[in-house]
Order: C-alpha cells, then sequence, then structure tokens
C-alpha cells in the first residue's frame, strides 16, 4: 500500500550535522568567500530550524571538488558541497571557493515542506539564461549582496512578495 509523504522536520539536528559541514573551503583558503543570509518565512519570520545544502559544481565535475578529492579523505580539504542548519535566527552561512559556474546550487529543507526547494545563488548580475529571462525584480531575489571583501549576503524567502525564485526540475 502506498502511503502519502511525510513533512520535513524540525529534527534535522539529531542526525544531519556534521563537524565543518557549512566550510566547503578551510580557513586562509587564497579564494574563500562567504556567504551569509536568513531563511524567512511568508510574514518575514526566521526559519530556526532549516536546513540548507549548497551545491558550487556539476555532480561529477572534479574542478568544484579542487581536483584532488572532497577533502573528506585526503584531498585537498576543498569540497563542492556544504551543508548548514540555521540557527534560532534564522541565520545560516557557507564558506566557499567562487563556484565554477556563475552559481552554487542550493537546496532548502524546511519544515512544511514535502521536499526541498531548489534555487540558484548568482555572487555577481553576469549573463545567464535563467537571470536573464526574468523580470528585475524576480532575478533581485537570485542575486547575492555584497557585504564586504568576500562575504555575501543571500537571504531566501520562502513566501510572499520577495519570494525567492526556486526552480522546477
Amino acid at each position: 500500500m502506498t502511503t502519502p509523504s511525510q513533512t520535513v522536520g524540525p529534527f534535522f539536528g539529531f542526525a544531519l550535522p556534521y563537524a565543518a559541514d557549512w566550510e566547503l573551503v578551510p580557513e586562509g583558503h587564497p579564494r574563500a568567500v562567504t556567504i551569509t543570509g536568513r531563511v524567512l518565512d511568508g510574514a518575514g519570520e526566521p526559519v530556526p530550524d532549516a536546513l540548507l545544502e549548497l551545491w558550487t559544481g556539476e555532480p561529477g565535475d572534479r574542478g568544484a571538488l579542487g581536483r584532488g578529492g572532497t577533502g573528506i579523505s585526503g584531498g585537498t580539504g576543498v569540497s563542492g558541497f556544504g551543508r548548514c542548519g540555521t540557527a534560532p535566527d534564522g541565520s545560516y552561512r557557507f564558506r566557499l571557493a567562487p563556484p565554477s559556474r556563475p552559481y552554487a546550487a542550493l537546496l532548502v529543507f524546511a519544515r512544511g515542506l514535502l521536499k526541498p526547494v531548489r534555487t540558484r545563488v548568482y555572487l555577481a548580475d553576469t549573463p545567464d539564461p535563467l537571470l536573464d529571462s526574468l523580470d528585475p525584480v524576480r532575478r533581485a531575489t537570485l542575486l547575492a549582496h555584497a557585504e564586504g571583501q568576500d562575504v555575501y549576503r543571500f537571504d531566501v524567502r520562502l513566501q510572499g512578495e520577495q519570494e525567492t525564485v526556486f526552480l522546477e526540475f
């Protein structure tokens, strides 16, 4: 007998976090950038128990994995994948090397979602087929904003007038 999907969380703290899960590159990496932001619900309130996964390269793209491995077992310490749970104020952060393509892929898992939602984080407003297809207001929801040298802010809004553009696959 088939059963319906169940909602996710808020139980991520039990098994999913791991040491340095938000660090795709080690501290002191020469090209490191930090993406920080908050996950907000439709009323603009923080989502304190969301989980985000960031991917900087295509599956099998060794360039995004530092050409020496994932950093998990004797590699360079550079990875194309990171995971971060949100803090009580909805905040998160990732330290990464700039993606090998114009964007990083971001999955958001949160309570009330049957499946994660997928979006993109662009560090620069560059020509891109997806960005070019959006009106300026919607386009802005995919652009991280520089907050200092090598620090970018990207807020994820799950609903509302400024809802982040989410992708279907």
